[in-house]
């Protein structure tokens, strides 16, 4: 027989719930400062469980003060067994929400880690929160009593109905998917597609990856556009690369001189430069004898691709200044243009014919030819 509520029951109840009160502040108290110790750590894990654990222990606390306070009262068996599911319930939810918040942190952590950049992949962040909630939405429909089988059938039934109706959204995630475990792209990479959008890769989600261009503005790409269209990634296999300047020297000069020079230079701007490749062997090749001019190519190694607008700038200055020290010249073209009285063809391999009503010198124009 249920016998009614005294004074005492209320008073016990009451220092119950009390001590889980304070247990919850305690315990905040104590993650609190569990989590600025987390911070003075290399591994970024902690960070993550600690911050999760701030959301489940206090409400643990409390909800077990609440429990304890349940069973000291001489409640009805059906109130007691309301009370007793709905405290299961909301911790149920608060363990998913905590287990989504910590799962996830785990698998950006790693992400982060892995591509050794400051972005994230969201992909798998976001896919791994929504596996977590569904599950844990799925156990709280089981403890209330509500049969999830027919919840699975009508989602399979339905599943195909979804698929259709979001093919475009599905092809995103999936290319999204592949994009990252094939190990393509990652965030941080410098890409480039066939269309003329690069830059460096932000962010890959479900369904786009952002693209920050060196003007700082940022290219979304759909996954699906990004899979299917030809790319160049100037990170990959490594982030060093190298970089091509043409120069040209006149025909009178000391070819053996110019590569002396011309190296010199070189070494100059990979060991003073920063964001330049200090151990890069200097290299120089001339390769075509011009129309005004010998041609050489000098090869020059870079950190990373946006530092190769910065090498390529002091490396012309300073070759420049020290060709005119040494007195290597660098010839301006040169045409030889040929008038004859009485509209005559214009004596030049390579320059349509030109007619001069009346003209009749002969002469030679440094710089593009003008008639």
């Amino acid at each position: 027989m249920k016998r009614s509520v005294t004074l005492d029951d209320l008073m016990i109840a009451g220092i119950v719930l009390a001590a889980g009160l304070l247990a919850a502040f305690l315990l905040r108290i104590l993650l609190r400062w569990l989590g600025k110790h987390a911070e003075r750590t290399r591994w970024s894990g902690d960070d993550v469980v600690v911050d999760a654990l701030r959301a489940l222990v206090p409400w643990a606390a409390i909800a077990g003060g609440v429990a304890s306070a349940a069973a000291v009262l001489p409640l009805a068996a059906p109130v007691g067994r309301t009370v007793n599911r709905s405290l299961t319930v909301l911790l149920i939810l608060v363990s998913t929400v905590t287990a989504a918040r910590l799962i996830a942190g785990l698998v950006r952590s790693v992400t982060q880690s892995r591509s050794g950049v400051a972005g994230s992949a969201t992909i798998f962040v976001n896919i791994t929160r929504v596996v977590v909630l569904a599950i844990g939405f799925l156990v709280v429909l089981q403890t209330l009593g509500i049969s999830i089988a027919p919840l699975l059938t009508a989602l399979g039934v339905g599943g195909l109905a979804v698929a259709l109706a979001l093919q475009d959204t599905l092809a995103n995630l999936f290319a999204g998917v592949h994009i990252l475990a094939s190990k393509t792209i990652q965030p941080g990479d410098y890409i480039r597609l066939s269309s003329g959008e690069e830059g460096y890769v932000v962010d890959i989600n479900w369904r786009n990856t952002t693209v920050r261009q060196l003007s700082n503005n940022l290219v979304i790409i759909p996954n699906a556009q990004l899979s299917g269209t030809n790319m160049t990634n100037f990170t990959r296999p490594e982030q060093q690369m190298t970089l091509t300047v043409q120069v040209g020297v006149g025909y009178d000069s000391d070819l053996e001189h110019v590569e002396r020079v011309t190296n010199e230079v070189v070494t100059e701007v990979m060991t003073g430069i920063t964001g330049a490749v200090p151990d890069h062997e200097p290299a120089v090749r001339f390769h075509t004898f011009g129309d005004s001019r010998i041609g050489l190519t000098v090869i020059l190694g870079v950190g990373e691709f946006s530092d190769q607008y910065r090498i390529k700038h002091e490396f012309i200055k300073r070759l420049h200044k020290r060709y005119r020290d040494e007195g290597i010249r660098i010839p301006s073209p040169a045409r030889t243009v040929a008038l004859q009285p009485g509209g005559a063809e214009l004596l030049e391999s390579g320059i349509p014919h030109q007619r001069e009503a009346s003209s009749q010198s002969r002469s030679r124009v440094d710089g593009p030819a003008r008639l």
